[in-house]
């Protein structure tokens, strides 16, 4: 199992000297988008796994073009928004209802 690091301003992005992408990044076409952490995990039609992924979560992608799951990290692009198409992992972490860190 793959432990993942708290973000505690050490992290990718935030004033670190290495940056590295989330570990998975989604299109959406909706600036509202929900994440439970597991929707993508299938064994067949119709399938939700209840044992995995995390409590779901509704967030809201905001005038940069992108918010980040504060439970998976996962990433959610708006298409034809300001960071579809950027280097991802150039980008800081941004959590729903946050701004990015500026220093």
């Amino acid at each position: 199992m793959r432990q993942r690091q708290l973000h505690s301003g050490a992290g990718r992005g935030i004033g670190a000297g290495m940056s590295i992408p989330p570990p998975e990044v989604l299109l959406v076409d909706t600036r509202r988008v929900s994440c439970d952490g597991a929707s993508t995990i299938r064994a067949g039609a119709g399938y939700r796994p209840a044992a995995l992924g995390h409590p779901r979560v509704f967030l809201e992608i905001d005038e940069h073009g992108y918010v980040d799951c504060g439970y998976c990290d996962r990433r959610f692009v708006l298409r034809g928004g300001p960071a579809d198409g950027a280097d991802q992992a150039s980008l800081p972490d941004i959590s729903s209802g946050a701004s990015p860190a500026r220093f």
